[in-house]
């Protein structure tokens, strides 16, 4: 008889020890007792009842959708607790505890016999969490290979694994499979969804199909701006290869050449020099064994220029890797430490998610800063992450006098705020004006609506605001000079008090 037939008969036998020996004790608790710890629901609904004899008040701790419970509380003495279902399409099962002062009773519900039957990937996705899926696809990637979490594919769409046991139930040991990018695999486990993406948890591996197919290495896997040549060392026991180069890279990347030798191949690729931002793409070699498909694939990236954007234009790119390098006003700070803030140009706002070496800057609210990061998002709301702080343009930490600003030296990398009271206005739609303060006055040459605009959005801030002659404005500019007039230069809103 082989060992594994050998288990039902233990389980049935220590059962029936079990049940012998409980019939007139059920639980070894002192404080509470029940007549039984195993609650049995038809799979076409109904009700099952217990007794419950305590010592005490208890509570029942569930957070089971599907299970109703005649009570959540009890007092000293014997109650009955009813537990009713709904019909199931399918057997499910569930855990309940009943807690007694320090004691705690656990019972075991299931209604009809729990099946896992064969599922693809949208089937899963189409089902109700908390079930327990069979799958069977292809690894696309792995991001995690301590737990072992991965992307699964089939026909139908992918599903994320989160977490895998090993052959003896255990975690924290999936390199033990040997599982590559390009294997097929059939798992089961339960289904659960994270913040919109559907998941397995922990799953068990009934089996794997290793793909005839594997990229070994790869030479120059982060090519520079320049451009060059990205080798791929493929082995392939398959009939023939194939290798597929995205549309999106079409334009920048090129098969050169392609040496085979037995199973072994070797894919040279030929990148153009990138113009425009860092990019990337995920190449993939396939072969066949005349019944199934197989495939491999491995990324290539290329380095690429920093792109100077507004806000606006880097809140409407895409998550990536791709540099910007982004000029606004700090907003405010919410981490002075790591440097989490808001940055604000003419054309919008965004939030930044950290900024190396922020600590040391001295960068205080009100400040002009420059940096580069990439575009990245959180729960869907943009960000930018892995900046740098590239330049600092100060804003004197108090308020001055325009007084004090005549009396300053020209220089462009310095700003003021300044407020004042506006005697005249010489062109409406860029907001050039006059300032007075007690008896100093100044010419404000241009008040655009935020740090940064250029051509025809510098225009109209003073009619979409209604300010007027007479209104108290506040402004954020450097000190200059034209033909010997000091002025204020390089000017943008700040705040504004209307006269009436």
């Amino acid at each position: 008889m082989k060992l594994k037939y050998l288990f039902p008969i233990f389980i049935a036998l220590f059962a029936l020890m079990t049940s012998c020996e409980d019939e007139d004790t059920v639980t070894l608790l002192k404080e509470i007792q029940v007549s039984s710890s195993y609650v049995s629901i038809p799979v076409d609904g109904g009700s099952t009842s217990i007794t419950v004899t305590a010592t005490d008040s208890w509570t029942v701790t569930s957070d089971i959708e599907w299970l109703t419970i005649s009570s959540a509380s009890g007092s000293a003495g014997e109650s009955t607790l009813t537990f009713s279902a709904e019909s199931a399409i399918d057997g499910r099962k569930a855990e309940l505890s009943i807690q007694c002062g320090e004691a705690t009773q656990r019972i075991n519900v299931i209604q009809g016999l729990t099946t896992i039957a064969p599922a693809t990937c949208k089937e899963v996705i189409d089902g109700p969490d908390s079930k327990t899926y069979q799958v069977t696809g292809v690894v696309t990637a792995i991001t995690n290979t301590t737990y072992g979490n991965w992307y699964l594919e089939d026909e139908t769409g992918s599903i994320y694994i989160y977490g895998t046991l090993d052959s003896k139930g255990g975690e924290k040991n999936f390199l033990s499979w040997g599982l590559e990018v390009g294997d097929e695999i059939t798992v089961q486990g339960p289904k659960t969804t994270y913040n919109g993406t559907v998941e397995l948890v922990n799953v068990s591996v009934v089996s794997i199909n290793k793909s005839l197919v594997k990229v070994d290495s790869v030479l120059n896997a982060e090519l520079p701006i320049e451009g060059g040549e990205f080798v791929a060392y493929v082995t392939c026991k398959g009939e023939g290869l194939s290798v597929d180069i995205p549309a999106d890279a079409e334009s920048w990347l090129s098969i050169s050449s392609i040496q085979t030798a037995g199973t072994s191949s070797v894919v040279t690729f030929r990148a153009e020099a990138n113009e425009a931002g860092d990019r990337e793409t995920t190449l993939t070699f396939s072969t066949t064994d005349g019944t199934k498909n197989y495939t491999a694939q491995t990324m290539l990236s290329q380095e690429g220029s920093i792109l100077d954007v507004t806000i606006a234009e880097f809140l409407a790119a895409e998550v990536g890797n791709t540099l910007y390098r982004l000029t606004g006003v700090i907003t405010s700070i919410s981490d002075a430490t790591s440097g989490k803030l808001y940055l604000s140009d003419f054309s919008g706002e965004t939030y930044v998610y950290k900024i190396a070496d922020f600590a040391g800057s001295g960068v205080k609210e009100g400040d002009i800063i420059t940096i580069v990061g990439k575009r990245a998002a959180y729960n869907g709301s943009p960000q930018v992450s892995g900046s740098v702080l590239e330049n600092i343009l100060p804003i004197t930490a108090t308020k001055a006098t325009i007084a004090e600003v005549l009396t300053k030296a020209d220089d462009s990398n310095t700003y003021y705020i300044v407020s004042g009271e506006i005697t005249s206005i010489t062109n409406q739609d860029y907001g050039n004006l006059y300032l007075k303060d007690g008896d100093s006055e100044i010419y404000v040459y241009g008040c655009y609506p935020k740090y940064g605009a250029t051509g025809d959005d510098r225009k109209g801030l003073l009619a979409a605001k209604g300010i007027k002659v007479g209104d108290t404005l506040t402004v954020i500019a450097t000190k200059g000079s034209y033909q010997g007039s000091d002025q204020l230069s390089h000017g943008f809103y700040f705040s504004h008090v209307s006269a009436q």
